[in-house]
């Protein structure tokens, strides 16, 4: 059964021959997808068995979310609250979550994340990368990551989060563990190793300890670093060879010059900047020097409690230099680059039927109308949402 989308007002493809610019902009077009895969891409009034009216809307690749934290129980709303009024943020709340994760069960946990997933879709996001890191025992851990890869092929351990309340005052002995035990449990779930290089964390050896392990466990590299402050974090991902180094608040001039001449992407998470009243990144300086960037949701109950990629991409036009375009590019193709993936963040024949129709004539709404649900409707996805049906009396 094939499938046209047709009325297209603006169609973006991220494919440059198939439209004007590096977006591949086609006016007046049509997509036409069988099954889960795009057959054709051209002027409006393509035929196939069923017709899909975009009514002159725009239509896109789907965002590519490749930092996420959607496994979890609770809120921290009164620490945001707190944080609005002034008290700084350093991370520490993550130990309150991770006390709430192990205490739910489950079934609990698994509703929480259908939830989510759900809301994750309706904002237009159609893959998405999901890291553990508020289970911090070998038992949650496990849990969490085995979650996570009922609904992502892109699941990743970061069992170096923080250190948990246990093993304060005793960081290596829980990078051992992580290392260890702990990596063990989780690798059947995963294909990803992430840490948070970050003062208050882990520093740069024991993060790159947590790093070579995992690589030698078959998985592939992420590292969080460079939120909080200046710090070896962004040299040790490029070191490392690390697909991708996020956060990336607080750039030098060696972190911009080390990320070009890698194949490393700097993922901006506008949104966690928002949140924790950080000043926003210059992306202008690292696009302008030749550094591959993506912009993620990182949802997360602490830090940014939004799905919403289009607010993150209206942020990173207000207040990160970006133009429209390099923002809707880093959302799609950048996030696909981060993730390793080149199947995804583009609409050309023989790739995934994975789309996002806006509710507005042209890509530049995301940006001028933040905000506003302009997500009309979210076709395909590259994870599975796990169904809510025996969803746990209260959790809802």
């Amino acid at each position: 059964m094939t499938l046209v989308i047709d009325n297209i007002g603006e169609l973006v493809t991220n494919a440059g021959g198939l439209g004007a610019g590096p977006l591949g902009i086609v006016e007046n077009a049509s997509v036409v997808i069988d099954g889960d895969t795009v057959v054709a891409v051209g002027p409006a009034g393509a035929v196939a068995d069923e017709r899909l009216d975009a009514g002159g809307r725009c239509v896109m690749p789907g965002f590519v979310d490749s930092h996420t934290h959607l496994v979890f129980q609770g809120d921290r709303a009164e620490e945001f609250t707190r944080r609005m009024a002034g008290e700084p943020y350093d991370g520490g709340g993550i130990r309150v979550t991770t006390e709430a994760t192990r205490a739910a069960g489950r079934e609990a946990l698994r509703a929480g994340l259908a939830r989510r997933l759900q809301e994750v879709h309706r904002a237009g996001t159609t893959t998405v990368e999901i890291k553990s890191g508020y289970g911090l025992s070998v038992e949650s851990e496990a849990e969490t990551t085995s979650l996570a890869a009922e609904a992502t092929p892109e699941s990743t351990f970061m069992g170096a989060h923080v250190v948990p309340s246990e093993y304060l005052g005793r960081t290596d002995e829980y990078v051992d563990l992580v290392c260890g035990p702990m990596l063990e449990a989780v690798r059947p779930h995963v294909r990803w190793i992430d840490a948070f290089c970050e003062k208050g964390a882990f520093d740069a050896d024991q993060s790159r300890a947590v790093l070579e392990a995992g690589r030698a466990a078959g998985l592939g590299l992420r590292l969080h670093a460079n939120q909080l402050d200046y710090g070896p974090g962004v040299r040790l991902g490029v070191e490392m060879g690390c697909a991708s180094v996020d956060h990336c608040t607080y750039l030098s001039d060696d972190d911009i010059e080390a990320l070009a001449a890698s194949d490393t992407v700097a993922t901006f998470l506008p949104a966690a900047d928002f949140s924790t009243r950080q000043p926003y990144p210059d992306a202008r300086r690292a696009i302008d020097a030749g550094v591959t960037v993506a912009i993620a949701s990182n949802c997360n109950p602490g830090s940014s409690y939004t799905t919403s990629v289009s607010f993150c991409i209206a942020l990173a036009v207000r207040d990160m230099n970006m133009t429209i375009d390099e923002a809707i590019a880093a959302a799609t193709t950048g996030g696909a680059a981060a993730l390793r993936r080149e199947d995804v963040g583009r609409l050309a024949p023989g790739g995934p039927a994975h789309i996002t129709v806006i509710d507005a004539p042209n890509r530049h709404h995301l940006a001028y109308r933040p905000g506003v649900p302009l997500i009309w409707r979210t076709i395909g996805a590259d994870y599975v949402q796990p169904s809510t049906e025996h969803e746990p009396e209260g959790e809802r």
